[in-house]
């Protein structure tokens, strides 16, 4: 039997990447805009794509690094959607619900992150 919940985190880590899509559509197309637009496609997408190689890490260790990484994209995303909010873009894409996911993603992460870790050290040996 499939765990739900196993998918649960890849789908919301699409569904943002799309959510950060379509804000980077609905940019203006100036030099800022397509600046923030790639920035946000890069970022936001990526923490999705690292997460499934996460899921098949070969050890502890390996799985930290890589949430790790998903982490540090999450934290760029929510910048670069700071700037589009605080410039007032014009973006009528959820803007307000991206950024919310994003910092929920984020907790979920850093939780995660310091979870595998306790585990590995009460495991006694570094995988």
């Amino acid at each position: 039997m499939v765990d739900k919940k196993v998918y649960d985190l890849e789908d919301r880590l699409v569904e943002l990447g799309a959510m950060v899509c379509r804000v980077a559509a609905d940019l203006p197309r100036t030099g800022v805009g397509r600046h923030f637009s790639s920035q946000l496609i890069r970022c936001g997408t990526s923490p999705a794509a690292n997460y499934a190689e996460a899921r098949s890490s070969e050890s502890r260790r390996d799985f930290v690094h890589k949430f790790k990484i998903c982490l540090k994209e999450l934290r760029e995303t929510l910048v670069w959607l700071k700037f589009v909010r605080v410039l007032e873009m014009g973006v009528k894409a959820p803007l307000a619900d991206a950024i919310q996911e994003t910092d929920e993603l984020i907790a979920i992460f850093v939780t995660s992150i310091a979870t595998a870790r306790r585990n590995e050290k009460s495991s006694g040996r570094k995988q």
